[in-house]
């Protein structure tokens, strides 16, 4: 079954006025236009939902009445309305914002028979289909969707559920499914529609995450400032040397609880805005600088030399943002920087135009190797690849699956004075699913770790670049 579009006009164009169609059709399209302005600054909600339904009903009484004069119809799953004929719904429902779908079905006991007779703009870029019609099966395969579809069309029960989409930057929608009876061949038909509740799922996750977070860290570092504290009020307080020894323990845990608050927040506004692609154009090589002469003197303090290979101004230029790419960097050197021992080395490397498997693949083959994050990447994409290799105690391959969990630390490492918060690769990973890139990490365990992530490159930079990195194309920085 499926829905057509009035024909082209062989009558006069008097016979289509509104006021020669019979009493209720002629107000469901103006109803349906009213309804969906009034909603339109709304949250969508009952009353889009109603005007949606006004409206499908609208355009397909309209198409009734117009092939029944004719006699003969375009099949719609072909070729959408234009805008300017008549009924103009079809361009409503075309370009509204959230998913729809119109679906028929013949038989309860058909499966194969359930079809989708209109979808939407947004629908087919949901569901990556190129027609307006075709097999339900083909598009949507969620059993709980599937379910509710079926209810609403044999059972006329509306129903709502949750739908998660796939993927590296996953979405979650809610679909409502709502009996539309029975058209004039006896079909029986059901409106899907789908609300986009991501960033609103994600506020509430991220807000429950940063409470739970919050408590449960800095639980032991303010059970230990109120001992140091009952302490120094108490036999303490004329011992001038443990005073001055414990109002240093209590300023570095003072300067923890900060790092892990300051942590929380910007891992917490990451994930709120994960799904959203950054737009800017940032230069990978001159942003790996910056973040090299900010750490220089830490590194100096612990005699450390940074080795940076770097290609020239302009030849790795990715899409990102700059400050969240300078996060990345600047939290991957810290920590080759605190776990390399003293006159130790870190290598800072940029190569520019690599493709994923070449940004991913490994460097040792006796290293232990694991992606932590790989991009849904097409095969022509290319990517610029910052790695940063530390010659510290290295990580056993049990270690590699964690490394980017929360708080999670490997046991018997230690960094130094500098604690850090537990949160730096949990940081890194979330922006660089955001940036729709990838983040890996090799370890030889006693020798030291390479951490590699890889950013999409700039679409004007990214149509000829080597696979490979010639050795003329990079250069050392002293």
């Amino acid at each position: 079954m499926s829905l057509d579009p009035p024909p082209s006009p062989a009558h006069p164009p008097s016979s289509r006025r509104p006021s020669r169609r019979p009493w209720p059709e002629a107000l469901i399209g103006p109803t349906a236009i009213l309804l969906l302005a009034a909603a339109g600054a709304a949250r969508p909600g009952p009353a889009v939902a109603a005007a949606i339904i006004l409206a499908v009903a609208s355009y397909y009484l309209a198409w009734r009445r117009t092939a029944g004069s004719s006699g003969s119809g375009v099949a719609f799953a072909q070729t959408p309305p234009p805008v300017d004929r008549d009924p103009p719904y079809a361009a409503i429902l075309e370009n509204l914002p959230d998913p729809l779908m119109v679906i028929a079905a013949e038989e309860a006991d058909d499966l194969t028979g359930r079809r989708f007779t209109f979808a939407n703009a947004a629908a087919r870029e949901l569901f990556r289909i190129q027609s307006q019609g075709g097999l339900l099966v083909t598009a949507v395969r969620n059993p709980k969707v599937l379910e509710a579809v079926d209810e609403s069309l044999f059972g006329g029960v509306e129903g709502s559920v949750d739908y998660v989409t796939g993927g590296a930057q996953g979405r979650t929608w809610i679909a409502h499914a709502r009996p539309l009876g029975p058209d004039a061949d006896g079909a029986r038909l059901a409106l899907l529609v789908l609300r986009d509740e991501t960033d609103a799922r994600r506020s509430e996750r991220t807000r429950a995450d940063f409470l739970a977070n919050a408590s449960h860290e800095l639980r032991t570092p303010l059970a230990s400032l109120s001992g140091f504290i009952e302490t120094l009020r108490g036999h303490a307080k004329d011992d001038a040397g443990a005073r001055d020894k414990f109002l240093a323990i209590m300023q570095a845990q003072a300067e923890r609880m900060a790092r892990l608050i300051d942590d929380l927040m910007s891992l917490s506004r990451i994930e709120l805005n994960e799904h959203i692609a950054p737009l800017g154009r940032v230069d990978l090589a001159m942003a790996a600088v910056d973040v090299i002469d900010a750490l220089a003197p830490l590194a100096r303090d612990k005699a450390v030399r940074l080795e940076p290979v770097l290609p020239p101004r302009g030849a790795a230029v990715i899409e990102g943002d700059r400050d969240q790419i300078v996060q990345v960097i600047q939290n991957l050197v810290d920590n080759a920087i605190k776990y390399t021992p003293r006159d130790g080395v870190v290598q800072v490397e940029v190569y520019p135009g690599l493709s994923a498997e070449i940004a991913a693949s490994a460097r040792d083959p006796a290293a232990a190797r694991l992606s932590l994050l790989t991009p849904d990447h097409a095969g022509d994409e290319r990517y610029g690849v910052l790695r940063v290799t530390d010659h510290g105690p290295g990580m056993a391959r049990e270690h590699l699956p964690r490394l980017t969990e929360r708080f999670y630390r490997v046991e018997g490492q230690k960094s130094g004075e500098r604690s850090g918060t537990g949160l730096g690769l949990a940081i890194v990973k979330h922006i660089m699913n955001r940036h729709r890139g990838g983040l890996c990490v090799e370890s030889v365990q006693g020798e030291g770790a390479t951490f590699g992530v890889y950013f999409p490159m700039a679409k004007a930079e990214a149509a000829s670049e080597p696979e490979e990195p010639r050795p003329e194309a990079v250069a050392k920085v002293s």
